[in-house]
């Protein structure tokens, strides 16, 4: 696979599960800690896939500040807010009928995971300030450096959305799982 360098058991597990996957449009959740290349598997996952020559859209859930993240998701009108000056695309937007890639899932508030829940669900969302209900056509795949699991039972992660996200996980392991790859690496 493009840009995965591996030669390990575990690791070649993987891409055979990225190669039977990819060509479907199912919601998969990659976890891994930091590090671990779980950006590169998402961008495998969309290369591999009828998509591949439409938009891979990325965010960065704990990079961009909680009061922008529902208008950087899905976008917003003009008036929305004091500086709303006109529309701005959302990444939903973006990625039309690509592949929008949720990073670090786990650090989106708890109103905007039931935003995301319902696009999940019906495929439709709506712009900040705005009445028009739009129609997703994007592939999610989302990654996460914590235990989802244990970020459902924290409450940082809606039960719902974990299920929703759950359909396929991917988890790369840590480097010091697959050791016999570090020359691979290293040579790379």
């Amino acid at each position: 696979i493009k840009g995965i360098v591996a030669a390990s058991p575990e690791m070649l597990v993987i891409c055979r599960t990225v190669e039977k996957v990819a060509p479907t449009d199912v919601t998969t959740l990659i976890t891994g800690e930091t590090g671990t290349g779980k950006e590169l598997l998402a961008r495998a996952l969309h290369d591999l896939s009828h998509r591949t020559d439409k938009p891979f859209a990325a965010i960065n859930c704990a990079a961009i500040p909680e009061n922008l993240l529902e208008s950087e998701l899905f976008g917003y009108e003009a008036g929305a807010f004091t500086d709303a000056k006109g529309r701005k695309q959302g990444r939903f937007d973006l990625a039309d009928r690509g592949t929008l890639f949720l990073d670090e899932i786990t650090e989106l508030p708890i109103g905007v995971q039931s935003k995301l829940l319902r696009v999940l669900q019906d495929g439709t969302y709506e712009r900040l300030g705005g009445t028009q209900t739009l129609k997703a056509d994007a592939r999610l795949i989302a990654a996460t450096n914590r235990d989802p699991a244990d970020a459902v039972a924290s409450g940082m992660l809606r039960e719902d959305l974990y299920y929703r996200l759950n359909v396929i996980q991917l988890r790369i392991p840590p480097l010091r799982e697959h050791r016999q790859d570090i020359p691979l690496l290293a040579r790379h």
